[in-house]
Formats: structure tokens, C-alpha cells, sequence
């Protein structure tokens, strides 16, 4: 009898143990490229130390009307505003949270020269939902992101 449930005990651990790891989710998921939900761009998600950052790979449309590439003429601080699109790192400083959520982070957005606060949601292997707002999530916006290129 002891034996069984010194064996059962040690059975219950290590799927308690398992599943923790699988709840706890791969830090390194989100890692990749994402077409943004409006089609417009794609963001390379890389690791620095133990943050995550993204930058703009690829755009729809990538030149100006004048057939320049496209700058951040948006930017409020003019100096930055000659700054190409392509390349720019428009998201920052996000750390893992588990359960395949990254928080804590940065959003740039290009098209009105905003930072904001941002949350990211690892929803399935091919999904990535992307939250910026002001102050408290309660009051931002989420986008969906589709897989592209897996690091």
C-alpha cells in the first residue's frame, strides 16, 4: 500500500510539473514576422537580453509619392522625421508574462507619431493580438496579427 501510493504521488507530480511548463507557455513564441491586421505592414519580433522588441520589415507601400522610401514624417521630435520607415524599431521593452502574453511594452505608431503602451496575446501558433492604449488597457485598441515567417 505504501509503495502504491508513494508511486502514485510521484505520478501526480510530474503531470502537475508538465502541465505548469505547458501552461506556462515558450517566452520565445512570439518570435517572427506579422503582417499587421490591416495589411499594411510587417514587424520582425526579435530578442534582446530578456526583451522583445519589433521592427518594420516590409511595407505595402513603401515609397513615397515622389518614389522616395517612406520616412517617418510623422515623428514629433523633427529630427527623427528623415528616419526610414523600412527598418524603423517601432515596438519595445516587452517582457513575458506567461501564458503566452508579453506586456510592459512600447508602440509606435508611424502613421500619427504616437507612443503607447502595449500588451501582446499569443492566441494560437498563427495569431498574435496587439493592444495599445493609454493608461489602463480599458481604453486602447487590439489588432490581430497573422504569422508570416517563423524565426
Amino acid at each position: 500500500m505504501t509503495k502504491r501510493f508513494l508511486g502514485f504521488v510521484l505520478l501526480l507530480g510530474l503531470v502537475l510539473t508538465t502541465f505548469s511548463a505547458l501552461a506556462a507557455g515558450n517566452p520565445d513564441a512570439v518570435l517572427g514576422v506579422w503582417k499587421n491586421g490591416e495589411g499594411t505592414g510587417m514587424i520582425q519580433i526579435f530578442k534582446q537580453g530578456d526583451k522583445y522588441f519589433g521592427r518594420l520589415v516590409w511595407l505595402k507601400v513603401p515609397n513615397d509619392p515622389a518614389g522616395k522610401p517612406r520616412t517617418d514624417v510623422n515623428n514629433p521630435e523633427e529630427s527623427k522625421r528623415k528616419t526610414m520607415l523600412k527598418g524603423l524599431t517601432n515596438m519595445r521593452d516587452f517582457t513575458y508574462a506567461g501564458d503566452n502574453k508579453w506586456e510592459n511594452g512600447k508602440i509606435y505608431d508611424p502613421k500619427n507619431g504616437n507612443d503607447y503602451s502595449c500588451e501582446m496575446t499569443l492566441t494560437d501558433a498563427n495569431t498574435l493580438e496587439v493592444r495599445g492604449f493609454i493608461g489602463v488597457s480599458l481604453f486602447g485598441r487590439t489588432d490581430v496579427w497573422k504569422r508570416q515567417v517563423k524565426k
